[in-house]
């Protein structure tokens, strides 16, 4: 979610900060859109991302009981996930063929 418009590398140096902050939906969604901004400021589209990110979390933690869904239609229903982030996610965490 947070690598479109950035580079890896800058995803990876603003991500353990992130977790820092916040390391489950619940404590994410908790946060202000201001907190997470000032936290993944670096990041291209940053402030489109950050109130993806607290919305995103909200959903996991109402819907999903804190757990990142396996299923393609759920994932995609999150806010700031499309299907290449969906796919990623599927292979990654899930083992699930998705390319």
């Amino acid at each position: 979610m947070l690598s479109a418009q950035t580079t890896d590398k800058k995803v990876n140096e603003v991500t353990p900060a992130l977790f820092a902050l916040a390391s489950t939906p619940e404590a994410m969604a908790a946060l202000s859109v201001e907190q997470i901004l000032s936290t993944i400021r670096t990041v291209g589209l940053a402030p489109t991302k950050s109130r993806n990110l607290k919305a995103l979390s909200r959903q996991l933690a109402e819907k999903h009981g804190g757990q990142v869904p396996s299923d393609e239609a759920a994932l995609e229903a999150l806010p700031g996930v499309g299907h290449k982030t969906a796919s990623v996610v599927r292979a990654q965490a899930f083992g699930i063929p998705a390319f």
